[in-house]
This record gives structure tokens, C-alpha cells and sequence, in this order.
């Protein structure tokens, strides 16, 4: 599996926890994705909950996949 088919994989599975969630994916490297995921407060575990074990597996394939999920109607954080 390719960096860009595990990123279409996560993606995937947060669309189906979540079909509302936007999912931004940044490249770190060949081998390493950041997917920002924002959705709705009451669907935050769910999409965590689903992308868990999925995140695990790619790593088993030396693909790191990290999800980020925030509440799309929460202020950004400052900092």
C-alpha cells in the first residue's frame, strides 16, 4: 500500500463515521500523513474510535497516518 492509499483508506473510514467531517491531508514525508479531521463535537469518538485500529495497522506497514480530530464549531486554538 502507497502513502496516498492509506490516506484514501483513513479517509474512508472517517467519511463513514462521519460522512459531514472535512478531512484535510498533509504529507510529511514518503512515508509519514497528517489528516486534520473537523466535524461535529457529538461525532469526535467515533471517528477516533474507527481510525484506531485501522492507524495501527498501517503501521505495521511502516506507513504513520496520524488523525487529528476537532470540533468544527470550536474557535481555533491559540497559541
Amino acid at each position: 500500500m502507497t502513502l496516498d492509499d492509506a490516506i484514501q483508506h483513513i479517509t474512508n473510514t472517517v467519511k463513514s463515521a462521519c460522512p459531514s467531517a472535512e478531512v484535510r491531508p498533509a504529507k510529511i514525508s514518503a512515508d509519514e500523513a497528517r489528516l486534520t479531521v473537523l466535524a461535529p463535537a457529538a461525532d469526535m469518538q467515533k471517528i477516533k474510535d474507527a481510525t484506531f485500529q485501522p492507524v495501527m495497522d498501517l503501521l505495521k506497514n511502516d506507513l504513520d497516518v496520524q488523525v487529528f480530530v476537532y470540533d468544527k464549531d470550536a474557535p481555533p486554538p491559540k497559541g
